[in-house]
């Protein structure tokens, strides 16, 4: 009988069964001489077998050719040396059949032998044996991929069990690989025992949006990967809404699924959007080791014109002196940028980021100097086809920096006190205009770009600056990042970084472009370039990220991104500069701490740190620590 039909007819089967009694036959001798045929098709006799209780002598199971009999009396309550009972025997009927590989043409046949003991015969049809499997309907799981779910039940009586889980599983794989609207439609067998089985994907039928006012469409299409006419993929919708999301100019992003009226095989998918005010203008003003006491304001648009792009004019005026050692001179920090963001520069994988840009500060390398720059450069990064989570980039730009002497007297006085000739004072004091050309690499598979938990964040840069006024100038040098993100617990993380650089080339390299340790995005718990400064480095850290213990429950966003951190940071300068040597800087340091971190979208990670040296800290350091303050991440 058809596995199918068993399906359909469930319940006048299972009525069936529970009205199945054991069959009683007037002796041993006669029952022989029937047919398994005739034992399966004679009327069920109720009448006693006897007036006083009968022990089961043995027990035949007779039909069973592919399920083994020992298998079927393991299943069943009674067992040989048992009192006979029919209620127990129709309850290890409806048992065997539950067991999926018999049809209900069952019964079992009582013999009484002539010791008064009973010879108890079950009579058994078993299913159809599965012989082959054929699927339809399947492009984006591949056959043989979904045969390991159904080759079990090859050679073996059909099941409707067993069917039924290997089509749970074959529904659990696409839905795993995010092929949610996915499904069997319908399950048929042959006459010659093959099993065929009919899959419905769940294509789309078209792509719709809504809610973009100011957003141009071609801009948000250029956004969505997912096509009509493929199969839906949740996945790759999520991926989809999460680059709507990052553009920065929707609040809200969501999509809904609906049959197609077109097509009732197929979805209509729509995107939903709620776009956000993106053009701002900003004041503000804080805290930071570097710049010092500020004062900000900008004014930015995230969706300019509708296009995606971002533009963005801010200005800065900082005190410049606050938690900087006596080697930065006391001057005011300004600095004014202009800059401008294409996302699709040319395709979907490139992007353009252009700036241009004014500082003019006490120069945190040269000490005691004061520093001006003026530059522009572009940076293009394209994400690589084979590996989304690969980029390249290449940066170009030109940049004039101008150095001027800060304090004559102060500065001759420490060259005196060192020993070392006044005359090499110009030489650090030589900028010049360079022409940049800098190609990168990077690696990027955090589990979020806001407090990651999980993943690997790498870069590799290396900048090659020609000097245009004097090529001799002319520099190489290699940079390098990598950080590994681990969970802990619910909310936590552990963070290992490691970074260093190195100068490839240049004997005559600008002081101004060596590599310095020390403060907020470096080695927290010393003053900016309180470690010191040369021609390469290697520093590392490690931190635990963790909630506020009850804070992060509160339902204020401002503080779901708040995290104590307990950090160590080590490093050390090779090659030191003669600022290194004029400010007694230790050159090599490790230090422990605790801070408050908070990202902002947009903005980056802002952060306050405490930090207590645990190695000599150099003659005009601290053995207790200090206090630092950070916008952004760590340098380099």
């Amino acid at each position: 009988m058809s596995i199918l039909k068993n399906i359909y007819k469930n319940l006048i089967l299972f009525t069936f069964v529970m009205g199945l009694v054991c069959l009683i036959s007037p002796s041993a001798a006669a029952l022989e001489e029937m047919t398994d045929k005739e034992m399966m098709e004679a009327p069920l006799d109720d009448a006693p077998l006897t007036t006083e209780a009968s022990y089961i002598n043995d027990i035949e199971i007779l039909g069973a050719n592919i399920i083994k009999p020992e298998y079927i009396l393991e299943k069943i309550k009674l067992k040989r040396g048992f009192l006979y009972d029919k209620d127990v025997m129709q309850q290890d009927l409806k048992t065997i059949y539950k067991m999926g590989y018999f049809t209900e043409r069952m019964k079992a046949v009582p013999v009484k032998n002539e010791n008064g003991s009973i010879s108890l015969k079950i009579i058994l049809e078993e299913n159809v044996p599965v012989t082959d499997f054929t699927i339809e309907g399947n492009t984006v799981v591949s056959t043989a991929e979904l045969m390991q779910y159904l080759l079990p039940l090859k050679g073996r009586p059909q099941n409707i069990s067993e069917i039924n889980s290997a089509m749970e599983k074959i529904n659990e794989c696409y839905f795993n690989k995010g092929y949610i609207l996915s499904k069997i439609d319908s399950v048929y067998d042959d006459p010659d025992g093959a099993l065929n089985l009919s899959i419905s994907e769940g294509k789309i039928n078209k792509i719709m949006i809504s809610g973009n006012e100011k957003t141009k469409e071609y801009i948000v299409e250029r956004n969505i990967m997912t096509e009509p006419d493929t199969v839906y993929n949740e996945n790759i919708i999520k991926q989809d809404l999460v680059r709507l999301y990052s553009t920065q100019a929707f609040k809200d992003v969501n999509r809904t699924i609906e049959v197609s009226e077109e097509d009732p095989d197929k979805y209509d998918i729509t995107i939903e959007l709620k776009e956000q005010r993106t053009a701002s203008v900003s004041i503000g003003g804080g805290l930071d080791s570097a710049t010092g006491a500020f004062g900000s304001v900008g004014i930015s648009d995230n969706n300019f014109r509708g296009k995606n792009q971002r533009i963005s004019l801010s200005g800065l005026v900082g005190s410049g002196i606050l938690m900087s050692d006596a080697s930065i001179k006391d001057h005011m920090n300004y600095q004014a940028e202009l800059s401008f963001f294409e996302p699709h520069f040319l395709n979907s994988d490139n992007s353009l980021m252009s700036r241009v840009y004014y500082r003019d500060l006490g120069s945190y390398t040269i000490p005691l100097a004061l520093e001006r720059r003026i530059g522009v450069e572009s940076t293009l990064a394209h994400r690589l086809d084979f590996n989304p989570r690969l980029s390249t980039t290449l940066t170009a730009g030109i940049e004039h920096i101008h150095l001027k002497e800060g304090s004559q007297g102060t500065i001759s006085n420490l060259y005196a006190l060192r020993g070392l000739n006044i005359a090499e004072r110009a030489k650090e004091l030589q900028g010049g205009l360079f022409f940049k050309l800098a190609p990168g690499i990077a690696y990027d598979s955090r589990d979020a770009a806001i407090n990651p938990r999980n993943g690997v964040l790498m870069s590799a840069r290396y900048e090659e600056s020609f000097g245009l006024e004097r090529f001799g100038q002319t520099n190489g040098r290699l940079i390098g990042m990598a950080k590994k993100y681990i969970p802990v617990a619910k909310k936590s993380s552990l963070t290992f970084t490691g970074r260093g650089g190195i100068k490839v080339h240049g004997d005559d390299m600008p002081e101004i472009m060596a590599f310095r340790l020390g403060g907020p995005y470096t080695i927290r718990g010393y003053k900016v370039n309180g470690v010191g400064t040369g021609t390469s480095f290697i520093m590392g850290s490690a931190e635990l990220a963790t909630p506020l213990p009850f804070v992060d429950r509160l339902k204020v966003n401002f503080l779901q991104n708040l995290r104590l951190t307990f950090w160590v940071d080590a490093g050390s300068v090779f090659k030191p500069t003669v600022a290194s040597i004029l400010y007694d800087r230790p050159i090599h340091a490790i230090t422990a701490g605790v801070g408050l971190k908070i990202t902002i979208p947009g903005v980056g990670p802002l952060s306050v740190d405490y930090g207590l040296p645990l190695t000599n800290p150099g003659s005009y350091g601290s053995k207790k620590g200090y206090f630092t303050f950070g916008a952004g991440d760590m340098m380099y």
